[in-house]
């Protein structure tokens, strides 16, 4: 890969010196990694303070697994709570809810390394709707697979993560770093359906919401939305359509529990 301060970009560009325009977008100023990938570390503030919760309510965490009751309790996916319960929230909640330190830390790893490379190169808006679309996505396989299993973890969403950094990268002939990508979506996706206890429907949904997310960056920046549209609008289009991808998805999450 050839991750920059600004994202992915080819090796040659990467070489290139760029000018640095001091806050083209208006957003707060900031310093380091904060400025570079906010979104991609709030969200891993967010998993590791839901996890010191869990790790706070029961007495697994560090040396052994969560236990199901507070797995539960916490926020995890359960097919009857949502349907019977009509507790809707786990359709999201879940993603932040993890079964172990080695889980979540892998996790949590994972999408540090995808968020560096990816959250620069479309904006920090673009990957906070890609990643929750995503997320909802693997919801909905995941229930729709096994309803009845008390699932949780945010990789259904960082699998989304990946689908579209490998969709992004060919589309902007990025092949390395595709090729680099593209292992590592077969490497995981052996592991997800050699491994027992992994939820393959949350894994499979959240990669499929990815690439059509990263479908829909690639063909705005192709102009396929009209030649007409301005940044902005291109923006609109894409954020439109993936919102409407997570409402589908949480529609058919609940359809399916």
């Amino acid at each position: 890969m050839t991750p920059t301060p600004v994202g992915m970009r080819c090796p040659e560009c990467a070489n290139q010196r760029t000018r640095v325009v001091r806050n083209p977008t208006g957003m707060p100023g900031g310093t380091g990694l904060m400025k570079v990938m906010p979104a991609t570390l709030i969200l891993i503030a967010i998993n590791v303070i839901v996890y010191l919760v869990e790790v706070g309510k029961g007495s697994g965490g560090l040396t052994k697994d969560i236990g199901i009751e507070v797995l539960y309790n916490t926020g995890a996916l359960w097919g009857p709570a949502v349907h019977e319960l009509h507790q809707w929230w786990r359709i999201v909640t879940s993603g932040f809810v993890h079964v172990s330190i080695f889980h979540i830390g892998f996790n949590m790893l994972l999408l540090y390394f995808m968020g560096r490379l990816l959250e620069p190169a479309i904006g920090w808006l673009r990957f906070t709707f890609l990643y929750f679309a995503c997320l909802v996505a693997g919801s909905f396989v995941a229930l729709w697979f096994s309803p009845d299993t008390v699932s949780a973890g945010a990789s259904g969403a960082i699998f989304g993560v990946l689908g579209a950094t490998f969709v992004i990268a060919r589309g902007r002939q990025m092949e390395q770093i595709a090729g680099q990508i593209g292992f590592l979506i077969i490497f995981n996706l052996i592991f997800t359906f050699s491994e027992g206890g992994i939820s393959v429907g949350a894994h499979v949904g959240g990669l499929v919401a990815g690439v059509l997310c990263g479908l829909l960056i690639v063909a705005g920046e192709q102009g396929r939305y009209g030649r007409g549209l301005d940044r902005n609008q291109r923006l609109a289009v894409e954020l439109t359509a993936m919102a409407i991808l997570g409402v589908i998805s949480f529609i058919l999450a609940l359809a399916v529990a």
